[in-house]
């Protein structure tokens, strides 16, 4: 028996692939299908199964692609009701996979088809749980997410099914039983969620605020509901997605996606349709020079999740600028959440684009220390904004600092003031820069980037900043 974890860090998620005696199965796979085929081929094994947890709406599916490849069957849990053929198992179905068993729980809750499989080996003994969003580690799934897309389930009615799956289906098996979860820290779909990607049952019922043997199912609902922020605007088209089916193929998306454009070609395919330009490479290298208009999200960190937030129109065209040899991964990671309208890229890159004649841009920025000096001397005038989520922020903050987090900049840039001079930093520097480029590309040209962030305005001498402590907030 075979069990591999799949961790994917830019989406915190998890897929699995299971293995036995020449049968493999794998769990909440990605939009690419490639590395589950290469991997059942090495191991001269055949897919038998592509079990989906529910219907996520944090990534779309690979499963519908992996199954036309392979033959396998699509599993979901009771009540799921997709739009294409699937095995809808029933509730503490077992099915079979080589010399394992694999036992379907259904654990409503995150979702109302939110289900567990549970994995017992060849010896008989319940050995893991795949929970999916039912449990996390540290942690259990959102109960809002669905309300986005059936308004009558709300996320009260949701968390009373968690508490009771959790607690008649989940803690009721074997302390030291694995628990494989379908993300990790960073993801969206929980609040609370470990670094760690595995632990035993046992010391999740002990560590885990949500197993508390003497929580109430009122004491539940009420931690479970409080303090959950808005969803990224891209779940419910995600979940969509997963439910309904009849999208491009993966190798379809790739091969529109990565069709290279000579500059006065790029030039043309952005105003023939209005096309979104996104540059992907580092912050760095946009900050020294980037073609105007342009959006900055860089592939080097949590690129996917922050342009299914911020990019509001999934069909939205898309023209991009990368490092070159990367120009696949921008394409195929934009299509795991769903941006299957990418149409090209720079040939050549920025210096491409300057020897075909085309002007590009800079962004004012402005190290920590020199930032400190103006800030000492200018305390009561300057414009800070602090594009941390508030929760980064009401830990604490830069007096007169105004949250100005970038999951809502789109709604909320009217604030702003475009004959005014504003400093925006954020954690480390990544977030402040997609602000800025955002900022920029509607007319607000007064922006200067504070270098490294708050971690590297922490780091300065305390006399010429100002900080609001964690015990007294503003």
């Amino acid at each position: 028996m075979k069990i591999e974890q799949i961790y994917t860090g830019c989406l915190a998620e998890a897929a699995y692939y299971i293995e036995s005696n020449g049968e493999a199965a794998i769990i909440d796979p990605l939009r690419e299908t490639k590395p589950y085929i290469e991997k059942a081929e090495r191991n001269g094994a055949k897919i038998k199964y592509i079990l989906e947890t529910h219907f996520h709406a944090d990534f779309v599916s690979g499963h519908l692609d992996l199954a036309k490849k392979t033959g396998a069957t699509i599993v979901f849990g009771p009540t799921a009701a997709p739009a294409y053929d699937v095995h809808v198992a029933k509730d503490n179905e077992e099915l079979k996979l080589g010399n394992i068993t694999i036992k379907v729980l259904h654990t409503p809750g995150h979702t109302m088809e939110s289900t567990t499989y549970l994995l017992i080996d060849e010896n008989g003994k319940e050995n893991g749980i795949f929970t999916g969003d039912t449990l996390f580690i540290g942690d259990v799934g959102r109960p809002d997410l669905v309300q986005k897309v059936k308004a009558e389930i709300t996320p009260e009615i949701l968390a009373g099914y968690l508490y009771d799956s959790l607690r008649n289906k989940i803690m009721t098996l074997p302390d030291d039983v694995v628990v494989y979860p379908g993300h990790g820290a960073g993801s969206a779909c929980g609040k609370n969620m470990s670094k760690e990607t595995t632990d035993t049952l046992g010391h999740q019922k002990k560590v885990n605020y949500a197993l508390r043997a003497d929580m109430t199912k009122k004491e539940f609902i009420k931690e479970l509901t409080e303090g959950l922020v808005e969803p990224p605007q891209y779940f419910p088209y995600n979940v969509l997605m997963n439910l309904k089916g009849g999208i491009d193929s993966i190798d379809e998306v790739i091969e529109r996606g990565k069709r290279p454009l000579k500059p006065k070609e790029f030039e043309a395919a952005w105003e023939g349709t209005e096309a979104l330009v996104l540059d992907t490479r580092s912050k760095e290298e946009f900050v020294a020079e980037y073609i105007p208009g342009s959006i900055f999200i860089g592939l080097d960190d949590n690129f996917a999740p922050w342009a299914g937030t911020l990019i509001t129109d999934l069909k939205q065209p898309i023209l991009f600028i990368s490092d070159e040899g990367r120009e696949e991964e921008v394409v195929i990671r934009l299509s795991r959440v769903g941006y299957d309208n990418t149409i090209g890229y720079l040939d050549g890159g920025l210096n491409a684009w300057k020897k075909g004649g085309f002007e590009t841009d800079s962004l004012r920025e402005i190290n920590a220390s020199d930032f400190a000096e103006i800030y000492e001397a200018k305390n009561t005038e300057i414009n800070l904004l602090d594009a941390r989520r508030k929760s980064e922020y009401d830990s604490e903050h830069l007096l007169g600092a105004q949250n100005f987090p970038l999951d809502f900049v789109n709604q909320n840039m009217t604030e702003l003031n475009r004959e005014k001079t504003y400093y925006v930093h954020c954690a480390g520097g990544y977030r402040s820069v997609i602000m800025c480029s955002i900022l920029k590309s509607r007319g607000f040209e007064n922006l200067v980037n504070i270098q490294g962030g708050y971690k590297a305005l922490s780091q300065t001498d305390l006399k010429k900043t100002k900080y609001v402590e964690p015990t007294t907030m503003l």
